[in-house]
């Protein structure tokens, strides 16, 4: 059986979602800041912008390049997916193009009901209405020996910290102040107790810190 993992991006100050956006920039400036050294990698920019051998190495595009590794389904919260911006929109169909990076299946976590979707390069997206845990464990079920990442957002990841069903929570901590945001730590007192906890600070300044079982 494999493990149940969450990488996110943080701020110094603990948040994982900025509120900058608008619609004729719909990610907003402080997105870029907060997931700049991870969307500089070349592990990135191969995978999911299509641009290979472009990119730095080093630290940060390990990381990057383990995110990747080993998984065989992923859960994603509605807002993940773009569903809180296109809300009843059966042409939209993700942030990633007809080719997304995860090449397993996803299921994303919404009350819409929606058929599912079948991208290029082994990516389908379920749109599942059932309970997080017991899409957890169909995931498991379809990852088999592989991993579970749950991708995002902050709020379905931690939901499934809080139930205590994470294996390997890895928070790179980009140098910046928020000040606003969804913040990762919420009501998580103590979850550092039953993992071990490891850390290595990367040339761009960005803290990665590892919760492994």
């Amino acid at each position: 059986m494999g493990q149940v993992r969450v990488d996110l991006n943080i701020s110094l100050d603990g948040y994982g979602t900025t509120t900058d956006q608008t619609p004729e920039d719909p990610f907003g400036k402080d997105w870029g800041r907060l997931v700049g050294a991870y969307t500089a990698t070349r592990t990135f920019r191969e995978r999911v912008l299509g641009q290979p051998g472009k990119g730095t190495t080093g630290l940060d595009n390990d990381y990057a390049a383990a995110y990747f590794e080993g998984i065989g389904a992923e859960i994603m919260g509605a807002g993940m997916f773009g569903l809180h911006e296109h809300p009843g929109d059966p042409e939209w169909q993700g942030w990633w193009g007809p080719n997304p990076p995860f090449g397993v299946p996803v299921f994303v976590l919404t009350h819409e009901q929606r058929p599912t979707l079948e991208m290029e390069g082994g990516t389908t997206f379920h749109f599942v209405q059932d309970s997080p845990e017991q899409v957890l464990a169909r995931a498991k079920e379809i990852a088999g020996d592989r991993d579970v990442r749950i991708g995002g957002g902050v709020s379905v990841a931690r939901e499934y910290l809080s139930a205590g069903a994470v294996d390997r929570l890895h928070v790179a901590i980009t140098p910046i102040l928020l000040g606003r945001g969804q913040r990762l730590w919420e009501a998580l007192r103590e979850l550092e107790q039953g993992y071990e906890v490891t850390s290595e600070v990367a040339p761009s300044g960005t803290i990665h810190v590892t919760f492994s079982r």
